[in-house]
């Protein structure tokens, strides 16, 4: 009878064992069953966050492309403009490099943001048109002045906008172009500062000359005309011979 009792006592705590461990096993197969659906959860969350970073890098990489595109057509138009209307030597020169080296830098920034899918502009900004209008109205000394004046203002901004996106850019392509442009941008600002020292050289030197002239000029009441008598001798006759 008491080994039936203690045969009865072991199955029922062998029962208890085997019950606990299904019970734990299963709890355990929930909890790792919501860890397994909550990752998916969190790849999502990682996965819209490297999206939106991406956004936001491509945001300013676009901005400055665009800004240079219509910055690089401006320097064209105006280039042609010196060509046009300048008397100065320099400010000739200037104009035909401004024309040859951004012309070739708009055609590698297109062919940069082509693959980038970024539409650039076809014009001028309005900044740059409204510096076009002013300067198409001077010429001779007066555009020279002019147009040295904004070279050395519009590539200073160029050189730190360039610097800017070289050194802090996100999308690759861009950044490189900037920095494989920014040693050309900084070679004209220091030929555009030259152009400028000798525009005002030139300037000063003309005003100096006429000034010169000036001081120079005889009265035309002191010249005798052929056949006319000098001061002090009217009336006066030749003796008779």
């Amino acid at each position: 009878m008491v080994n039936r009792i203690d045969l009865i006592v072991g199955v029922a705590a062998l029962a208890l064992v085997f019950g606990a461990g299904t019970a734990f096993a299963q709890y355990g197969g929930a909890g790792s069953t919501g860890q397994q659906q909550r990752q998916p959860s969190s790849t999502t969350n990682q996965g819209n966050s490297q999206t939106a970073t991406a956004n936001t890098k491509s945001s300013g990489d676009e901005t400055f492309a665009k800004k240079a595109a219509a910055g690089g057509m401006a320097e064209v138009k105006l280039g042609q403009l010196a060509e046009e209307r300048a008397s100065n030597p320099a400010v000739k020169n200037f104009g035909r490099r401004m024309v040859q080296d951004h012309s070739k830098a708009n055609n590698e920034l297109k062919t940069v943001t082509s693959n980038e899918n970024i539409e650039l502009p076809n014009e001028m900004d309005k900044s740059g048109q409204a510096t076009y209008d002013r300067l198409s109205k001077l010429s001779g000394d007066a555009f020279d002045r002019a147009y040295a004046r904004d070279m050395v203002k519009d590539h200073s901004k160029d050189v730190a906008e360039f610097q800017k996106e070289a050194k802090n850019g996100r999308d690759e392509s861009i950044k490189n172009f900037a920095a494989q442009t920014l040693p050309a941008l900084q070679s004209h600002l220091d030929q555009a500062r030259q152009m400028e020292k000798a525009v005002n050289q030139s300037s000063n030197a003309n005003s100096g000359n006429g000034a010169g002239n000036s001081g120079n000029t005889y009265p035309s009441n002191n010249r005798t005309a052929p056949g006319t008598s000098q001061p002090g001798t009217t009336g006066r006759q030749s003796p008779s011979r």
